[in-house]
This record gives C-alpha cells, structure tokens and sequence, in this order.
C-alpha cells in the first residue's frame, strides 16, 4: 500500500504529523478524524528513488529481529491484537527496511493471511527455525509465550555469534597490521638500505641478499601478487560452493587444532538449545532435528543430524545414532540418553546448551590469552630477521 504524509491538529489545538500506510487519501483522511484530529492535510510520500535497488537499502540485522521479537512477545502477552501489535512495532521501528517488511506483514493479516505465511515470505529476515516456532504458537494458541522463547533464544544465540566472531577477528586483525608493517619494511625501508649497500661495494650477506630480493620481488610485482590473492579467494569460494568442497572445508575447520574445538562447542550449544526451544514450543522432535540440521551451519553436522533423523524414524532412541555420528562428545550423548528415559529431554537439551555456552566463554578466554604470545613468536622472529640481516652489511663493513 502506498505511504501518506499527514499534518493536523489535536482538539487541543495542537500540531501533529505523521506517516500512514492506507489503500487512498480518503481513507487516511478518515482514520484520522475518528482518531480526533482536525485541518487534516494529506499528501503522497515520493518515492525513493533507490528503494528498489536492494544495495542502497538498509541491512536488517539479528539485533533489529531480536527487538522486535521480544516487543512482539511482550506485546501479545498483554493482549494487544495482532493488527495492532504490527502497527506500533512498524511506526517505531528505525530500521526503515525492517519497518516496511512489518507493515507489509500487517497488510498481509489485513488480507486474511495467517502470521505464519506473511512471515514465510521474507526468508531472509524470518529463517525456518523463526517461521516455524511461530507457527507451533498459532496452533497452539500460545503464541507469546513462543515468542518470549524464540526472542531468549535469539539473544543467547546472537551472544554466542559475537563471542566466536571476537576470538576469530582479534588473530586477523593482528595478522594484517602485521603483514602491512613487514610490507612497509620490505617496499619502503629495504630499497633506501639497499642503496647505501650498493656504494659500500662488495658481495652482501646471504640473509641480506636474500631479504633484498624478496624486497624486490615486492616493489615489482605487488600488483600480481594482489591479483594472485584475488584468483586464490574466487577459485576457494567456487570449490566451497560444491558439495564436495563444503564439506572438505568444513571437516578441516572442526579439525582445526586451534579454533576447531571452539566451533564444536559452539555447534553442540546451538544444537541443543535450538531443538530444546523447539521442543518446548510444541514442534514435534523429527521436523524440529530437520530445521536444526538446516541452521547448523556446517555441513557436516548437517550430515550427522540428518542421519538421526532417518534413525529415529525408523524407531531409534536419539541418543543412538547421535553416538554413532562421532561429531557430538560422548557426555552429550549420555545426558541426552538420561533426558529421553525420563521423558525431559527439551530440559535436558537446555541445561546441555548452558554447559557449552560457558565452556565457550572459557575457550574465548582462554583462546586469546593463547594466542597473544603465540603471534609474538611468530612476528618477532621476522622482524627480528629483517633487522639484522639490514644492519649485517654495516657490522660486516665495520669489522
């Protein structure tokens, strides 16, 4: 529906302005007189000219979807209809992405359409896991209570995402401040060197001669080796988009000896607390295990819970075939098995995500505490390299 910008004034003479979703101008002028309003102006907002170009649009991020799943929740639970709930939540929104995404979902209910399809068009924004929690509440008529889960679950997820991206984002960012500084050395420190070792004449030292001419190798093909890196990263994304390449990368990065344990944790945190909230919100265990499988964002333990799926449909307890995948430790196994023979597993899954998220806060910690002196005994060696073998002509001319 189009968007109307309006001005009026209150009983009490007051000014106000706003904005309005509304099929005509006739019909925004009649929302707002019933609303009380007087000298009522209305006109067309213009359109942008850039609102169909997705690159000039506004990201919505997690964060955006968080806050308004929780708001939502809170909303509901205090009994707000539906329509109305959409309505605040798109006027208040500041993300104007978002906001338009919320007035098209309200539109949608207008039209007779259920929340659970109008959020099923924006894949991007509402994944299967949001959709389909949503649609349990709906059936079961307990919607914000699956709302207040979703949004805890959210939360405690977009925490344990900012925890991995912290640990994985400090080494790179050393890395490249250090690359850039040898870069420096080697472009522009080396060749000024190099020149002042041309007149004192005579044959260089090998560690100087060879650190001269990778300096040389630098100043004269930087551009190739850019264009190297680029050819490397586009042939590694076009292999990681094969199956066969996903899920080579994928092995390697839980069978990293530094951050592969981390991710496994993260993993096994995100598994249980996801089909611990699906659980709970009424999703049955087998369609709950194919949209966890779907958002595990490894392909190998994608593999590994689709293969219990199958096992739990052929009349297997869980516990079984998630022993046999050999992705999940053994204690996961167990408490997961104590959880099925009591009948509490969606409790058990979550006391299972609680573990592993502060087993996660313990490996960030001690990941980076790890990892400052590990990045010195790389960066000093070469640093250290690059100096003497810099002044070893002038001791070698002095002596």
């Amino acid at each position: 529906m189009p968007i109307f910008l309006w001005q009026a004034e209150t009983k009490k003479g007051e000014s106000k302005k706003g904005e309005i979703d509304a099929a005509d101008e006739a019909a925004v002028r009649g929302q707002l007189r019933r609303q009380g309003f007087k000298s009522i102006t209305v006109k067309k907002k213009p359109k942008d000219l850039f609102e169909n170009i997705a690159f000039f649009q506004e990201k919505v991020t997690e964060k955006n979807v968080v806050v308004f799943c929780r708001i939502f929740s809170t909303m509901i639970n205090a009994g707000l209809p539906l329509i109305q709930c959409l309505d605040l939540l798109g006027r208040q929104e500041e993300n104007k992405t978002f906001s338009k995404v919320i007035g098209s979902i309200k539109a949608d209910i207008e039209g007779g359409s259920t929340l659970t399809d109008a959020l099923r068009k924006y894949p991007k924004i509402f994944d299967d896991l949001f959709v389909n929690l949503v649609a349990a509440g709906e059936v079961g008529g307990i919607l914000d209570v699956v709302l207040g889960r979703l949004s805890g679950y959210m939360e405690k997820a977009l925490k344990l995402k900012g925890q991995v991206k912290g640990a994985m984002s400090y080494p790179i960012i050393v890395l490249v401040i250090a690359t850039l500084i040898v870069a420096g050395l080697l472009i522009f420190v080396v060749p000024t060197f190099q020149k002042m070792f041309e007149g004192m004449g005579g044959a260089l030292p090998g560690p100087t001669q060879f650190l001269v001419d990778v300096s040389q190798a630098c100043v004269n093909y930087w551009f190739h080796a850019i264009i190297g890196v680029l050819v490397l990263r586009f042939a590694l994304k076009k292999y990681y988009a094969t199956e066969k390449g996903t899920l080579f990368f994928d092995a390697l990065i839980l069978k990293a000896p530094i951050f592969g344990p981390l991710l496994k944790k993260v993993a096994v945190s995100r598994f249980s607390r996801t089909l611990s909230t699906m659980m709970q919100s009424g999703v049955p265990i087998l369609e709950g295990l194919g949209i966890v499988s779907r958002t595990a964002g490894n392909k190998i333990i994608e593999i590994a819970l689709m293969k219990t799926k199958q096992s739990i449909s052929e009349g297997k307890t869980i516990a079984e075939p998630l022993a046999e995948t050999d992705v999940f430790p053994s204690m996961v196994v167990q408490m997961i098995a104590v959880g099925e023979a009591t009948g509490a597993l969606d409790t058990m899954l979550e006391k299972i995500a609680d573990f592993y998220d502060d087993e996660v806060d313990a490996a960030v910690a001690g990941l980076t505490a790890m990892l400052e002196p590990l990045m010195m005994m790389i960066l000093g060696p070469i640093v250290g390299f690059i100096l003497i073998a810099m002044y070893l002509p002038i001791f070698k001319a002095a002596g």
